[in-house]
């Protein structure tokens, strides 16, 4: 029986992942255009700083996998281009990833229904460790480019090449910054 257990506990984790990746990438882009009340930004984050400075994103982000292209679905390790249809499809897929690893992470509960109650503690921590991060860079990655796209600036630049655009108008280094960060971008 407790073979049984953990092979379920090691088999159903990717299924979960895999079959929710799979029906979120085939929601139309349309239905993640705009921020929901589980995607808003929100007052604690300070706009991005808590990202920035005690969570330290930029540092380890690079560590967390991108399953959304084994699956037909772009992407987040780059931005396809720096012009504003490209950043807003960026903006469009960081909600649609968050939102696919919190309905991840509300699985765990599938877990209670076979495991002792500290398989339920074991199952409960991994879908933490496993979705959590995720849903951390979403969020951080949203709101720099959020910002961005708010820029009054960001709208009225050049379609030809909106970098040098962006450089000529003297946009502040913290949004030039912010789009180098976002390049860098994983997950």
């Amino acid at each position: 029986m407790k073979l049984l257990i953990l092979v379920a506990n090691v088999l159903v984790w990717p299924l979960i992942h895999l079959a929710l990746a799979h029906l979120f990438l085939r929601f139309p882009g349309a239905y993640f255009g705009n921020d929901s009340w589980l995607t808003r930004k929100r007052r604690f984050e300070k706009d991005g700083q808590l990202y920035r400075g005690a969570l330290a994103v930029q540092r380890w982000k690079g560590l967390l996998p991108d399953g959304a292209p084994w699956l037909g679905g772009m992407s987040k390790r780059r931005i396809s281009g720096r012009g504003y249809a490209d950043l807003n499809a960026f903006l469009i897929e960081t909600r649609r990833a968050e939102a696919a690893h919190w309905c991840m992470l509300l699985c765990t509960a599938f877990f209670y229904l076979w495991n002792p109650w500290w398989g339920c503690i074991v199952m409960t921590f991994y879908g933490i460790a496993a979705n959590l991060p995720c849903i951390v860079v979403q969020r951080a990655n949203r709101i720099k480019i959020a910002n961005i796209l708010r820029s009054s600036h960001y709208k009225t630049r050049s379609a030809a090449n909106p970098c040098q655009q962006l450089h000529k108008m003297n946009i502040t280094s913290n949004l030039l910054s912010a789009m180098r960060d976002i390049g860098d971008s994983n997950h």
